[in-house]
């Protein structure tokens, strides 16, 4: 996820190339667990941490395998180090795969461990290939998060009388209602985020190269076989910048979009009045209630969702119907029956089921998952998107060269919002950044 990648230090992963990533596979005793306790180490932290842990906990009162959690907030760094110096832990959790496909070489293939077509087959086409390397798996999601979602305020929609969109030309058809109208701005968009600033940019353009040019097309072009100054991309780019960019849609337009933080653009879909910055709509992930006023989050918490409340993004006529996102990868060390059943638990359907649910933060990749065991409206609908999409994006930035992904990206990307540079001028000047190969 972008967003924790960000706050987790971007430059963990060139640490990690630095570092030397071939530490010898801790292969593990192949025969039975014989009562050991698996290790698992992964970079959340806190509340999430301990519920993670109790669920584990429960598990193992049927199971009989005990299963202990170690969450570090500089997990790249620890995982790289433990590897390379041959004490890996049983079984660790990626946030990205970024790392996760550097260490391979000491990874077991999952594949040997548990049964992974029949894991993976109630999970939307993409997501049991996120870490796959020279046709071996050697990660899976336990968790996603999915950004494909469009939030919005129900009593504002009701007092100026305008309807959820379900398709692409009803979402643009409203978008120029809303300005006709003059009830105030269309769109909240910030893509501000410190250093990290335009990464919020890159989520845009991921939404709709994955819908516009399909999955293979999507990964191809995180792999630079397809080009930012290719059509597919240009497209993406300017469907962006037909909501975002055209005048009157975003209050301030792009100087403002590039100066809003990330966190508080949403704000404004609590105000009333074009005068105060109302606005309508905001495209943004899972994570972002956490950022709306406290208010807006009391309500929630009382499962209040009259102030707040999502719609899928459409997706354009003739197009892939996707769902963008990111993941927690599953990987392991050790090869025996216990660090086997831990890691079937954890990358099966059942992970979840024992209380882990009720996080907010928590999204099975599994379509078959109760969701009746989510405790938040918004798990449901994500989970929702997650079901009737045709694919499934892993966040393209999060998979490209740190200089790419986490660098020219971004600032190329401000600097066409902005106006300093034409988006065929940013496109291109990202193509001449991508390192050799």
């Amino acid at each position: 996820m972008k967003l924790r990648r960000t706050l987790l230090a971007v430059g963990a992963i060139a640490a990690a190339s630095a570092l030397g990533l071939s530490g010898c596979s801790s292969g593990g005793d192949a025969g039975g667990g014989g009562g050991k306790t698996v290790e698992i180490l992964g970079g959340f932290t806190d509340a999430q941490a301990t519920a993670f842990q109790a669920d584990l906990d429960k598990w193992s009162e049927t199971s009989g395998i005990t299963a202990t959690y170690t969450g570090t907030g500089d997990f790249q760094t620890a995982v790289v180090t433990r590897v390379t110096a041959g004490d890996p832990p049983d079984i660790a959790i990626y946030p990205q795969p970024g790392v996760l496909k550097q260490q391979t070489s000491s990874l077991l293939a999952l594949d040997d461990l548990v049964d992974v077509p029949a894991i993976t087959a109630d999970e939307a086409q993409g997501l049991p290939d996120i870490a796959k390397v020279d046709g071996k798996t050697y990660g899976l999601p336990y968790s996603v998060n999915v950004k494909s979602l469009v939030w919005y305020n129900p009593a504002a929609f009701a007092k100026a009388g305008y309807t959820v969109p379900t398709t692409d030309a009803e979402m643009m058809a409203l978008t120029d209602k809303i300005k006709a109208d003059g009830a105030g701005y269309p769109w909240c968009v910030g893509i501000e985020s410190g250093s990290a600033t335009g990464w919020g940019a890159t989520d845009w353009l991921e939404e709709y190269v994955l819908r516009y040019g399909g999955l293979d097309t999507y990964n191809d072009w995180i792999t630079h076989k397809v080009k930012f100054d290719s059509d597919v991309v240009k497209k993406a780019g300017e469907k962006f910048a037909d909501i975002a960019l055209t005048d009157g849609n975003v209050n301030g337009g792009g100087p403002a979009i590039a100066t809003t933080n990330f966190g508080t653009a949403g704000n404004q879909l609590f105000v009333d009045g074009k005068s105060n910055g109302q606005c309508f709509m905001m495209r943004q992930g899972t994570f972002i209630a956490d950022f709306f006023p406290d208010t807006i989050k009391a309500e929630i918490a009382a499962a209040d969702y009259s102030n707040v409340d999502v719609f899928p993004l459409p997706t354009p006529t003739g197009a892939t119907t996707g769902a963008l996102g990111g993941g927690d990868l599953v990987g392991a060390f050790t090869n025996d029956d216990s660090t086997k059943k831990v890691l079937d638990y954890l990358v099966g359907p059942d992970f979840g089921t024992n209380g882990y649910a009720s996080q907010a933060i928590f999204l099975s990749p599994h379509g078959d998952f109760d969701t009746s065991l989510y405790q938040s409206k918004f798990q449901t609908a994500a989970a929702d998107v997650v079901a009737k999409a045709e694919v499934f994006g892993f966040d393209a930035s999060d998979q490209m060269p740190g200089a790419v992904g986490s660098g020219t990206e971004w600032t190329n990307l401000t600097e066409w919002v902005t106006g300093q540079k034409t988006l065929d001028e940013a496109l291109k000047d990202i193509d001449s950044s991508w390192p050799a190969q």
